[in-house]
């Protein structure tokens, strides 16, 4: 549905269904999704400041909140449930995030774990947050053995992806949001290059809840919005990192194109397109010149897919679908053979985005 700059979704999932909502100012709707839960009282858990955020319109706690994958941990979530239970919080309340993805990544399986579940509003800040993450139930956070590998499926009450929050984004947390948006092509979202952000946006949401309507706790159809994860994943375990989420599943969708063609799923033209596909919106490309290949094929065999072998999702004559047990030495050449970009500082800094 349209009404007049703003776009609301729906993600249809019968008695948990809820509304995604995107366009300039739509924060200010947090009153009316804080009382569609009936809450008495909510935590806000904020990565951003007390004046970024818009009155709850019930008594509130302010609890201030780091965006980062390092504090994406159980010692985060196991601290917001203290500061939950010290406010009184029960399950006649809720809780709202505001931040980026692992912002709405650690509050939400706090609020899934808290009294077995409270409800949560995401206010994403970041455009991968807006194109993703806090969209489709899925709550998680990393051990030092991997990333996400503890979670649950808790399904917001609703988001507001309020479009105003991207213009305070660095320019590349902003490109790298695009890395979301550039792998939504080979999905089925279509050719969003070109169209104005916010339809970007939009059409993004709207493809993943058409894939979580259909297939909520990841038996099978929802395998695909982890088309450039496996190796994005890996990529940002084995930098520390250095790389961020969007700039490695940029790279690893680049990855799955050529893996694709390397198994012969998919024609040359095909993976070229997954390159111009990721150059289009300024992303890298190249993996980073100090991954080790053997380091990066051992890091996406504990990829949570992994259940037979290798297993990744690749492009095909019938479209993106699982293909498990690809061979290792099939997975290690393709690396190989990727092109390499300079060394990844500890901020991120790169000399280009080859």
């Amino acid at each position: 549905m349209t009404t007049g700059t703003h776009r609301t979704i729906t993600v249809d999932l019968e008695d948990r269904s809820y509304d995604v909502t995107i366009g300039p100012g739509v924060r200010h709707l947090l009153p009316e999704a804080v009382a569609r839960t009936g809450a008495r009282r909510v935590v806000v858990v904020s990565a951003r400041p007390p004046e970024w955020v818009p009155d709850p319109g019930v008594p509130s706690l302010f609890v201030p909140a780091r965006d980062g994958e390092h504090d994406k941990t159980l010692a985060t979530v196991e601290r917001l449930c203290s500061r939950f239970a010290e406010f009184g919080l029960t399950r006649s309340d809720a809780v709202v995030s505001v931040g980026g993805g692992t912002t709405t990544d650690s509050v939400g399986l706090a609020a899934a774990l808290f009294h077995r579940g409270v409800p949560v509003v995401h206010l994403p800040t970041s455009l991968l947050a807006q194109v993703d993450a806090s969209v489709g139930g899925k709550t998680a956070v990393n051990l030092p053995e991997g990333k996400n590998l503890v979670g649950t499926y808790w399904q917001p009450s609703a988001v507001l992806c309020d479009t105003d929050y991207l213009s305070t984004l660095p320019e590349r947390e902003l490109i790298g949001g695009y890395g979301e948006i550039a792998r939504c092509f080979f999905i089925g979202a279509g050719d969003l290059r070109g169209l104005p952000l916010h339809e970007q946006i939009a059409a993004s949401v709207a493809r993943k809840a058409q894939i979580v309507a259909l297939d909520e706790r990841d038996t099978g159809h929802r395998h695909l919005l982890n088309y450039g994860h496996t190796l994005g994943h890996a990529l940002e375990r084995a930098t520390d990192f250095a790389l961020s989420h969007g700039e490695s599943v940029a790279i690893g969708t680049v990855f799955a194109g050529r893996l694709a063609g390397a198994l012969g799923r998919i024609p040359a033209s095909r993976v070229a397109e997954h390159l111009d596909v990721v150059r289009h919106f300024g992303l890298p490309t190249a993996l980073p010149s100090e991954v080790d290949v053997d380091g990066l094929v051992a890091l996406m065999a504990l990829d949570k897919k992994a259940t037979h072998g290798l297993t990744f999702v690749l492009d095909g004559p019938g479209g993106a679908e699982l293909v498990p047990d690809v061979p290792r030495h099939v997975v290690a050449e393709t690396l190989t053979a990727m092109d390499r970009a300079p060394r990844t500082s500890p901020t991120g800094e790169r000399a280009d985005h080859a």
